[in-house]
């Protein structure tokens, strides 16, 4: 068994998965741990390879996610004026989230930050990616993933950064090395992400830096490295973890 694999933890649901109440925590060699904190980033950094949490799985619309403000932030359901929020968008791949799409442990868009090339706050999240694979993820399912690209979103103001990622496991995964890999092996695969993103908040049309164009592996790399260190100045209270517009919880279980 690798240290830091994802083989080394495994999801505990709790709750009624209809409910807001509903619950899935991580644990590890018996006890709680949290998925934002505990989890280990990097898997082979050489290799550029990454644990990823999946918090939701293809082709799903219920809108999961690492919870920032609960002890051992478990994920939980999205609510939106009351009601648990759905993502239903749909696109020749399906209805709902055409990747399983989950976010990087132990990093953090830090809202006090704003990136020269996105001219854009963060949004207080963890790195999210999307793991483009032909399989369908768990939720709570932790993936070795190796990173290719990202896109950058801009989301109410804020950047919000899509790392685009591949299981290592995945059949195809061998055959993408860096974005450009990924039009050639999957045509047409990007131009829908990009599209997706624009359009699943319509009639809002969301808005891109780059001009929508997706960035290549060396870049997404740094950016996982500065985000990482966003995060280990927040977890080590060099950045206060409660600000005007964000609390995070930073109880880790080990």
């Amino acid at each position: 068994m690798e240290v830091g694999g994802s083989s080394l933890f495994s999801a505990e649901h709790v709750g009624d998965n209809t409910t807001a109440d509903y619950r899935v925590f991580f644990q590890s060699s018996g006890k709680r741990v949290s998925p934002f904190h505990d989890i280990p980033l990097v898997v082979d950094k050489e290799k550029g390879i990454f644990n990823a949490v999946i918090e939701i799985p293809k082709l799903t619309t219920a809108k999961l996610e690492i919870s920032k403000t609960e002890s051992l932030n478990p994920i939980i359901q999205d609510v939106k004026a009351g009601k648990l929020r759905h993502v239903t968008y749909s696109n020749t791949h399906g209805t709902g989230y055409m990747w399983n799409y989950g976010a990087f442990p132990q990093t953090w868009e830090d809202p006090t930050y704003t990136h020269p090339d996105t001219n854009a706050l963060g949004d207080k999240d963890p790195l999210d990616v999307c793991e483009i694979g032909s399989g369908v993820a768990a939720i709570g399912e932790v993936k070795q993933v190796k990173v290719l690209g990202v896109l950058a979103l801009i989301d109410e103001g804020e950047t919000d950064w899509k790392i685009i990622a591949i299981d290592v496991n995945d059949p195809l995964a061998s055959q993408l090395n860096d974005i450009g890999d990924v039009e050639k092996v999957k045509p047409g695969y990007l131009n829908d992400t990009f599209v997706w993103f624009r359009d699943y908040k319509a009639p809002t049309v969301n808005q891109f830096a780059f001009e929508g164009q997706f960035k290549d592996r060396a870049y997404a790399l740094k950016l996982i490295d500065e985000n990482h260190e966003f995060w280990q100045k927040l977890i080590s209270g060099h950045t206060p973890c409660k600000g005007d517009k964000y609390e995070i919880c930073i109880t880790r279980g080990n």
